[in-house]
């Protein structure tokens, strides 16, 4: 490629791009687009461009590498994922010893810090069979303040130098002497260890998330804050950030429940779209709060429920009524059952038609039935979802197996199921629970551990770039064609395919009559696109040092 100056310059530039493949459904063989006022304005061949090459500010020659619409990662903290990426990140930590170590080493290299910050730990595959208890990370740290977040961040194990800090902390919900906290003692100590971060602190690992995420073709994140997540100053400052410095585009939840339109005042005014994301109704299957209708294999509790039937009534009536789109952490089957049953209520009461005009969304949403997956599409939800989590957990000795026995772990996250029946799907990480890796979370769609499951390339693709924007009320983006917002990225991919698990239709598919353009192969083992060019709103966000 050649030596661009489009990062440097605003979005009213015109620009050809040429001599690489395209994916647009405006024409399947195109080779070449040009991009004018920050939009997409022509896709065609190779031919065509010719007559365009003279008017054009700028020709970036794609030398055979493809370009995509950019991703939108639907589910994301992205104050949290910069510290895991600037801070202490366990998710590589194998063993209990090898944890304390890593404690210890991050404790000696931060002597400035008021309170010591980790995420990613997960004893669910140790050899030692649990987490690191309270003494141990007294004596790792030095006695000083730290807190660690479970891989799936809710739970957490922390110091006696932290639970200081939090008066009372011993009487609240979820606390447990020696054992990581859940629930209110939870996130009392999150909001103290939160609480110790300084404004620059945030904004830098702010800007860490953005910039590691404009490095892999994302284009769009969809923040998930709330005040029992982040904070109001952290949501805010975010916005602004993003709104002020050229990167991926970030579209604001507040996760708080409503009962009127008044109650969404606060929501509006930290500039959020709606009041969605992690609303919980339940927690996670690992720290064993996701709420079940049967206990778990490995413990006789049925989970946690935040949220009844009747508080996701109120909270979808009020906001289908103030125009507001609401939505729901739900992980466990009941959890599920209570989102359903609930929406089905304020349907009843606000209209359906309403109700399914708002897109209202349901986050995780991994214990669907069949009889779930039906009401999500008569009601009109989208299922944002996690395909990596499967990737991380699934299988039948994975921590999914572990918590609810092979059977029942077998029916996690149906997505073939759930597009058969129409329902919605956009794609996301969660990260920092599992990584930002768009190429990777479509991989694990198209190959999930339970092969009736999968989905095609095609579709877990589709669900991870123009399913992010339909999640939001956009159905004018995330695709390349003429009067979209440009919003691309570039790769060096090998030979582009047509994979789906039906190999009939890959058959047909890959006959050029189809016109079904081609994607990269995600074949597990292989290796995945390198991602060259990141473009937002016709600004170029990314640009790999070595092209």
């Amino acid at each position: 490629m050649n030596d661009p100056t489009l990062d440097r310059t605003a979005e009213g530039r015109t620009v050809l791009l040429r001599g690489g493949e395209v994916h647009s459904p405006a024409d399947p063989f195109a080779t070449a687009m040009v991009v004018e006022r920050g939009a997409i304005a022509w896709v065609g061949s190779e031919g065509a461009a010719d007559s365009f090459a003279d008017g054009v500010d700028e020709v970036i020659e794609l030398n055979g590498a493809l370009v995509t619409p950019a991703f939108t990662d639907a589910h994301v903290h992205t104050t949290a994922t910069g510290l895991a990426l600037t801070g202490l990140d366990l998710s590589g930590a194998r063993t209990l010893a090898d944890t304390l170590d890593r404690v210890r080493a991050h404790a000696a290299g931060r002597p400035g810090d008021r309170v010591l910050l980790g995420h990613g730990w997960d004893a669910s595959g140790w050899p030692e069979g649990r987490p690191p208890r309270r003494a141990e990370l007294d004596e790792a740290t030095g006695g000083r303040p730290l807190y660690l977040t479970r891989v799936d961040v809710h739970s957490a194990v922390v110091t006696t130098a932290l639970l200081d800090l939090v008066p009372g902390v011993s009487d609240l919900a979820g606390y447990h002497p020696d054992a990581p906290l859940t629930g209110a003692a939870h996130h009392a100590v999150r909001a103290a260890a939160q609480g110790s971060v300084t404004v620059r602190q945030r904004a830098d690992a702010q800007r860490a998330a953005l910039a590691h995420a404009a490095s892999l073709g994302i284009g769009s994140l969809h923040e998930c804050a709330g005040p029992e997540i982040s904070g109001e100053d952290d949501l805010t400052g975010l916005l602004a950030l993003a709104a002020a410095e050229p990167g991926p585009r970030v579209f604001g939840y507040w996760a708080e429940a409503a009962e009127s339109a008044a109650d969404l005042e606060k929501a509006r005014a930290l500039g959020a779209l709606g009041a969605a994301g992690d609303l919980f109704v339940d927690g996670s299957l690992g720290s064993h709060t996701a709420c079940l209708h049967q206990p778990y294999a490995d413990t006789p509790h049925t989970g946690t429920a935040y949220l009844d039937r009747a508080a996701v009534t109120a909270h979808v009536a009020a906001c289908t009524e103030a125009g507001v789109q609401a939505g729901f952490h739900a992980i466990g089957d009941a959890a599920v059952g209570a989102v359903v049953e609930g929406v089905r209520a304020a349907a009843e009461r606000v209209g359906l038609a309403r109700v399914r005009a708002a897109r209202h969304r349901v986050e995780h949403a991994e214990m669907m039935t069949p009889e779930t997956i039906a009401a999500f599409a008569e009601l009109g939800l989208t299922a944002s979802v996690q395909p990596a989590f499967d990737a991380a957990w699934g299988g039948e000795e994975g921590m999914y197996a572990q918590r609810l026995g092979a059977g029942r772990a077998r029916t996690l996250n149906p997505y073939a199921a759930m597009l058969r029946a129409g329902v919605p799907l956009a794609l996301g990480s969660d990260s920092p629970v599992t990584p930002l890796d768009p190429w990777g979370t479509v991989r694990a769609a198209a190959f999930h551990r339970t092969p009736e499951h999968r989905v095609s390339v095609r579709a877990a693709f589709t669900a991870h770039t123009r399913g992010g924007w339909r999640a939001i009320g956009r159905d004018d983006a995330g695709v390349l064609v003429p009067g979209a917002p440009a919003d691309y990225a570039v790769w060096r991919t090998g030979e582009l395919v047509v994979q789906v698990p039906d190999t009939r239709v890959a058959g047909w598919s890959t006959d050029p009559r189809s016109g079904t353009p081609g994607l990269p192969d995600l074949t597990p083992g292989g290796q995945l696109p390198v991602c060259v060019r990141t473009v937002v709103g016709g600004r170029t966000v990314h640009l790999r040092p070595d092209e």
